[in-house]
């Protein structure tokens, strides 16, 4: 990695990119686990066991023993980190 590589992911530019990136992984995912579950009356959230088994798995599976769809889905969510990185670092220099 370079020398401004390097200096740049240190700014703040790099970090409220990437924060923003973060924040829409996070709000993304919580509306697609909320649409799988059940609402209750109390305001709880039932969730069906099979997600519950499934993201168990994914939990305690590293990286490099995921499957191929499970790493291309988690390279999807990386480009989005890369491509807000890019985008900042340009902002930058301009």
């Amino acid at each position: 990695m370079s020398h401004e590589s390097q200096d740049f992911l240190g700014t703040s530019a790099a970090l409220e990119a990437t924060a923003a990136v973060e924040h829409e992984r996070w709000a993304h995912w919580q509306k697609y686990l909320h649409e799988q579950g059940t609402l209750l009356e109390d305001g709880s959230l039932l969730i069906p066991s099979h997600l519950v088994e499934r993201w168990e798995r994914q939990i305690a599976t590293p990286y490099d023993a995921l499957s191929d769809q499970e790493k291309s889905s988690d390279r999807e969510q990386a480009l989005e980190y890369l491509a807000a990185l890019r985008q900042a670092a340009n902002e930058e220099k301009a």
